[in-house]
């Protein structure tokens, strides 16, 4: 259903919308949290009213108060016309990549894109006939923009390498040859970088991260332009998809709480980023908000604040010391996901890059940084420095 509603805290700052947005308590008797609403069928008083869908609801599959509740909250968040929920990030690139592209079209991706858009782009868009390239995030997109092409798609940072590039630059470019800007804008969240003031169309998140907060939940959501939005929603209805009430629920929960759960993500992560500056085995820190990233600039220009996720660079080491060291961790658990309470650790592949083929003096280690203390994560990771000391 539209998502034309506006809650009265759509005026107010990120805390307060993240507390308010999106949800009237008087409504359902005054109860703090919306109801879980588990429908699939929805009865119509009269024929007439059927016949023109003249109800706020008319089948589970497009919405119920559960899942409306939650994208009214993201719009106002987003500053966005409509936000549609998926069942994980992943659907949250692919349907509007699909409600977008057709044979013949071009696709203009950055090339530091999460590993699974490109999986897509690669095995399902091309086999519909969609052209798709790859530029550097430093690149301008002026030079790579085609006659047909329809989409550009951002990332930043961009994943596991954290290159940042000038989103409003690019979508000026994009729109000035006709296309439309899609942006993946999951690390920042809304808290710190809202895409559509910068002239993207379209923003992405994986709400499984931050919003949800518990690793316990697959969601994702595309907050749209009132111009792009009824395109997205009739292409999410002709898909088939939404969320479950109860993901639904459970990731309004966590946005409630989410500004002060990324403030202490972020802070320990800047914490442990400088120190870790400072270690001899670390050749290079890849925080966006460290003053030696070599995009530090345009991180401060466009974004206003920092989340947990970073990487660090072991100087001239390969994939056995990176095994020795992720293999020692304790508190740093080893795994995929990212923005849950716990702090994780991996080993990124680059492997299928094209011309963003990040650092060469030597291998990543991904670092999300949970919400344990500082002084703890320390310890835990000087375990996986010393694992490398014991090889040499």
């Amino acid at each position: 259903m539209s998502n034309n509603h506006r809650s009265k805290a759509s005026n107010h700052r990120p805390n307060t919308l993240a507390a308010h947005a999106g949800y009237a308590p008087r409504d359902y008797h005054g109860f703090v949290n919306p109801p879980v609403v588990h429908a699939s069928t929805v009865l119509f008083p009269d024929t007439q009213t059927m016949k023109k869908a003249a109800q706020p609801y008319t089948y589970g599959l497009r919405g119920t108060p559960t899942t409306q509740a939650l994208e009214q909250a993201l719009d106002a968040m987003e500053g966005s016309a409509g936000t549609i929920l998926v069942p994980s990030g992943l659907a949250a690139i692919t349907v509007p990549l699909l409600a977008f592209l057709g044979a013949g079209d071009h696709l203009l991706c950055v090339d530091s894109v999460y590993g699974p858009t490109r999986r897509f782009c690669q095995q399902m868009l091309q086999r519909t006939g969609v052209e798709v390239s790859y530029f550097h995030p430093s690149d301008d997109i002026e030079s790579h923009m085609r006659p047909n092409t329809r989409v550009v798609f951002l990332e930043a940072p961009g994943s596991n390498t954290f290159e940042m590039l000038d989103v409003a630059a690019a979508a000026q470019k994009a729109h000035a040859g006709g296309a439309l800007v899609m942006m993946d804008n999951t690390w920042a969240t809304p808290l710190y970088f809202r895409p559509l003031q910068h002239g993207v169309d379209l923003s992405i998140h994986a709400l499984t991260k931050y919003p949800a907060g518990h690793s316990d939940v697959m969601l994702g959501s595309v907050s749209a332009t009132a111009q792009a939005y009824p395109r997205l929603r009739e292409a999410q209805m002709a898909l088939g998809v939404n969320a479950a009430p109860d993901d639904a629920y459970q990731t309004l929960r966590g946005l409630r709480t989410m500004p002060t759960r990324v403030e202490r993500h972020g802070a320990s992560a800047l914490a442990l980023a400088h120190w870790l500056e400072g270690h001899a085995m670390v050749a290079r820190v890849l925080h966006p908000a460290l003053p030696s990233f070599p995009g530090h600039d345009l991180y401060r220009r466009q974004f206003s604040g920092s989340t947990g996720l970073f990487g660090i660079v072991l100087g001239g080491m390969g994939d056995t010391e990176a095994a020795a060291f992720l293999d020692a961790l304790e508190l740093f658990g080893l795994g995929y996901s990212w923005g849950g309470f716990e702090s994780l650790a991996l080993q990124p592949d680059l492997s299928d890059r094209t011309v963003a083929h990040g650092p060469t003096d030597g291998t990543i280690i991904r670092l999300q940084i949970g919400l344990e203390d500082v002084e703890d994560l320390k310890d835990d990771l000087e375990k996986g420095f010393a694992a490398i000391a014991r090889l040499r």
